[in-house]
């Protein structure tokens, strides 16, 4: 099971969106998805229409160590996707974490119950550093961080979530190796030159090999988004072709370039998904 992150250290970035879309669009490529919500802000948990509501969440997972699945897995309209559920409400769980033993790795000692019925568990979080947030980051082996081409957005990327990173960095001496970080490039409009010069301004700033890299990927900031998620669909599915007289490419070609950009060994997978994954 892969387990990839979608963080950012400031809000507003548009972590949710993606972890839902790519989430929809994996999970029709037959890909056996599980999205965690750990946003107190439970909007990841009501993206998406349910067919089964657990009885318990993302809560009992972390403060209980309970892994049962048909005690805390949700399931979701779309076929081949499931979800843990935000409750916690009074945002208790960062104290708790806070104050114990193995407080930052508590979830990735709790994931082997999940790795042998799921593919990929895509983790949503808080958009401000916590425990909640390191606890993520060191059960993932991949981190996804979506950035708006704005000049603070590129300044909160460096003074907080890079920083996060580096402070985690003596997790190593544990064994624990830090997950490379992609850095996803969202809600751009290409036409402002501002954008662009901080989109080349970015690129050049983390060569391509190295443990942060940009990805070639760019979500442009479309309408297409937040239609979708008003009828609880992913996005592919309500954009299947290139709207006419538009340059940039529809939203099913966008989320599969991401998919296959983050993983290629799907990539036969993912390029199937077409528009005849959209269902009623």
């Amino acid at each position: 099971m892969r387990v990839v992150s979608v963080i950012s250290t400031k809000g507003g970035v548009g972590k949710t969106t993606v972890t839902a879309n790519l989430g929809g669009l994996l999970a029709d490529a037959s890909l056996r998805v599980l999205l965690l919500d750990l946003d107190s802000q439970p909007t990841l948990s009501s993206y998406y229409p349910l067919e089964h509501v657990a009885p318990a969440g993302a809560y009992e997972l972390i403060a209980l160590n309970l892994t049962d699945p048909p005690q805390i897995v949700s399931h979701t309209r779309l076929d081949n996707l499931d979800l843990i559920l935000s409750n916690d409400h009074r945002g208790q769980l960062n104290t708790l974490l806070l104050h114990a033993p193995d407080g930052r790795l508590r979830l990735r000692h709790l994931l082997d119950g999940f790795r042998d019925q799921y593919d990929l568990l895509l983790i949503d979080t808080q958009g401000a550093r916590s425990v909640l947030l390191e606890m993520a980051i060191l059960a993932s082996d991949l981190v996804l961080s979506p950035i708006n081409p704005e000049m603070l957005a590129a300044r909160e990327l460096s003074r907080g979530t890079l920083k996060l990173l580096g402070d985690l960095e003596p997790f190593r001496h544990l064994g624990i190796a830090i997950p490379p970080l992609r850095l996803l490039l969202n809600q751009v409009d290409l036409v402002r030159l501002d954008a662009r010069m901080i989109v080349r301004g970015l690129r050049d700033s983390f060569p391509a090999a190295s443990s942060i890299a940009v990805l070639n990927t760019v979500i442009p900031n479309r309408v297409a988004y937040v239609n979708a998620a008003s009828v609880g669909l992913p996005v592919h599915r309500v954009e299947t072709h290139r709207p006419s007289g538009r340059r940039s490419p529809s939203a099913l070609q966008t989320l599969q370039a991401l998919a296959i950009e983050l993983f290629p060994e799907w990539q036969a997978a993912i390029s199937r998904v077409g528009p005849s994954a959209e269902k009623p």
